[in-house]
């Protein structure tokens, strides 16, 4: 498993949405924490994407505080635990301050909500009879991860390796990292094909990378070169 912690491919420009993107996400969490077990979950049946709902647009679980579709954007910034919290926004920081770079901040910030909304679409389609909440910002990261790979696919990433007792840290090629990433998204889900149960909306997860590879060239500034185009070579 890689675990990446930094790039070498510092932003041009503050990246307003990203941290402010983090700091929503992060300040829903803490909102969430706040309650006790029984608000909380209700907290995350009303506001996460529930599958059925989504299909029928009927309620399943009492009166909503929002219409049903509201929930594919709300469930973006809800999240399971702090793990998947902190994995996500990490992904988000290191990849996210680049490709706003690319596409500016409120092109980004559009872009970001889109690669959400599709992750989930994504999941609803392959699921949709689901009662089960789907919460995170995994999709719409992902699409910043498939946008990334197109713009920076040379940029080195600065990984953690698991090796058993003993870790090892290694640059490698964006490229590689993403690759990797990707391919064990779909097996995952591959594997793990119902989501009737819960468990990682794996689907998601590949809807939001396939999303943000389409959508990168609409929205990236015209200037700004495809990965293919840079110059850079790999042994730099």
């Amino acid at each position: 498993m890689f675990i990446p912690l930094k790039d070498d491919n510092p932003p041009v420009t503050f990246p307003l949405v990203t941290i402010g993107l983090i700091l929503a996400n992060g300040w829903v969490f803490f909102h969430q924490i706040s309650l006790d077990v029984v608000e909380s979950q209700r907290f995350i049946f009303q506001w996460g994407a529930i599958p059925h709902q989504l299909v029928t647009g009927q309620t399943l679980y009492g009166p909503s505080p929002v219409p049903v579709y509201f929930t594919l954007l709300s469930s973006m910034f809800l999240h399971g635990g702090f793990l998947h919290l902190f994995g996500n926004m990490l992904y988000l920081w290191i990849f996210g301050n680049n490709v706003e770079d690319s596409m500016g901040k409120i092109r980004f910030a559009l872009f970001y909500l889109l690669c959400g909304l599709g992750a989930a679409l994504g999941q609803v389609m392959v699921s949709p009879s689901s009662r089960v909440p789907m919460v995170g910002a995994s999709g719409a990261v992902s699409g910043v991860l498939g946008a990334y790979l197109l713009l920076f696919p040379r940029a080195r990433v600065l990984t953690l390796i698991p090796l058993g007792l003993f870790t090892q840290l290694v640059e490698i090629p964006a490229m590689l990292v993403l690759g990797f990433w990707i391919v064990i998204q779909l097996l995952n889900g591959l594997l793990t094909f119902n989501f009737e149960e819960g468990g990682v909306a794996w689907f998601a997860h590949v809807g939001g990378f396939a999303v943000g590879m389409l959508l990168v060239g609409l929205f990236k500034r015209r200037w700004v070169p495809w990965g293919w185009q840079r110059r850079r070579m790999w042994y730099d």
